[in-house]
């Protein structure tokens, strides 16, 4: 049977169940993932002065291949955007700017320093996310930032944050969408500290000094990211979710959730449904912590499955924010973001293809006896039949087949990196 006459008989299928296919792919072209460009560098960067990697982030493998140059990543992000359906956006770090070969500290870094990544986003018709980059620094050294005792230490921070804003603004007013700028800090005590509180009132303090410089909500969206521990920060983490969560909740800010920044029984899928009660927006990105915060790959699991069915059921695909985070260095970078995102996209269309108010009814009703039984038979609903037409009526290869383009990709062009 053909692609076209296997998605008639499973659009049949879920048409008993009042679901419109037709209409679901519709949703689905509009949902834009923001794809972060540090999984083709191995959280590298482009400045002219490097530090080693530090945060409490570790990235392991050495697979050949991986983008040393501006170009390089782009050409990368393109190849793997071509194998991914949908319209779709690209997240930065500040280290990526592009400085001509001049030493710009990142409290210097400017809208000019990004020229090239926006020119490229329009041609590509991408929005751009923004990150200032905390960490791999020798003002964050000690693995303190915007907490740091040091009131100068803070204050190079707080006006890389500022000026970060302000790149996130200019991302949104020349690429027409707004860019969504995420603070995340590496801050924390590797050992029992003996003074939580005060950390938190400079973290708090420098938060306020940052927001309190105005940039255009219409171009730009402050999100404010927490963690629960990091390699070298396990006793104490400054930036809690208890902190950010109250923070955004407070001043009027996004409150961004990482997969795998909270405990490993704690499940983020779980916090969306309360969150969105609270907040307008909610942001998310999306990791695979395997026994810690170690960026896996994301693949569709059913953790997966369960943010995305949060996000459809509560009619929220347009108040959460869903960008990926993961970097694996132990296979092909351009292999990598392909299958995170296809997973993501996979994800959403598996939530859209569930009868989610009849399921609502059950639980209301108490039937949980047909509610149970109608959620595990949906699993093996022709899903798949569904997610290859997508992709062919996309322009991308369908099943497996994108891994051939990505094998010759390596071979005409990563191999001779």
């Amino acid at each position: 049977m053909t692609i076209k006459e296997n998605f008639e008989l499973a659009k049949q299928a879920y048409s008993k169940w009042g679901i419109d296919v037709e209409d679901v792919l519709q949703k689905l072209k509009s949902v834009p993932i923001s794809i972060h460009c540090w999984q083709g560098d191995d959280v590298a960067g482009f400045e002219v002065n490097p530090s080693e990697l530090s945060g409490g982030i570790d990235v392991t493998g050495n697979y050949p291949g991986k983008a040393t140059t501006p170009e390089q990543l782009r050409s990368d992000l393109e190849k793997a955007l071509s194998l991914i359906p949908g319209k779709h956006r690209v997240n930065l770090h500040a280290i990526y700017a592009e400085t001509n070969g001049e030493v710009v500290e990142r409290d210097q870094l400017e809208p000019k320093h990004f020229e090239n990544w926006v020119a490229w986003a329009k041609e590509q018709g991408l929005g751009l996310d923004y990150n200032p980059t905390l960490f791999s620094h020798p003002k964050a050294s000690d693995g303190l930032t915007l907490s740091h005792p040091d009131e100068e230490i803070r204050e190079f921070w707080i006006n890389h944050c500022i000026g970060s804003r302000k790149i996130g603004e200019y991302f949104g007013k020349e690429l027409g969408t707004p860019a969504l700028t995420n603070i995340w800090i590496p801050d924390g005590y590797k050992d029992i500290p003996s003074d939580r509180l005060t950390p938190r009132q400079r973290l708090k303090d420098s938060l306020d000094k940052i927001f309190a410089v105005p940039v255009d909500e219409s171009y730009n969206l402050d999100a404010v990211e927490s963690k629960v521990f990091g390699i070298g920060s396990e006793s104490y983490v400054v930036g809690s979710h208890e902190f950010y969560l109250g923070y955004a909740l407070k001043n009027d800010k996004i409150c961004l959730l990482d997969t795998g920044h909270y405990h490993p029984t704690e499940t983020v899928s779980n916090k969306i449904s309360s969150m969105l009660l609270y907040s307008d927006k909610v942001a998310l990105h999306v990791s695979r912590p395997v026994r810690w915060d170690s960026d896996h790959v994301v693949i569709l699991d059913d953790e997966l499955k369960e943010i995305a069915l949060e996000v459809v059921r509560n009619d929220a695909l347009n108040r959460v924010i869903i960008g990926l985070d993961f970097f694996d260095a132990s296979i092909n970078r351009v292999a990598a973001w392909t299958i995170g995102t296809r997973n993501m996209v996979k994800a959403l269309l598996y939530a859209m293809l569930v009868p989610n108010e009849k399921l609502k009814q059950l639980q209301e009703e108490g039937n949980f006896t047909e509610r149970l039984a109608l959620m595990e038979e949906f699993k093996t609903y022709p899903f798949g039949a569904i997610w290859d037409y997508y992709c062919e009526q996309m322009g991308v290869p369908v099943k497996e087949a994108w891994l051939e383009e990505v094998k010759a990709y390596e071979k005409e062009v990563l191999s001779k990196r």
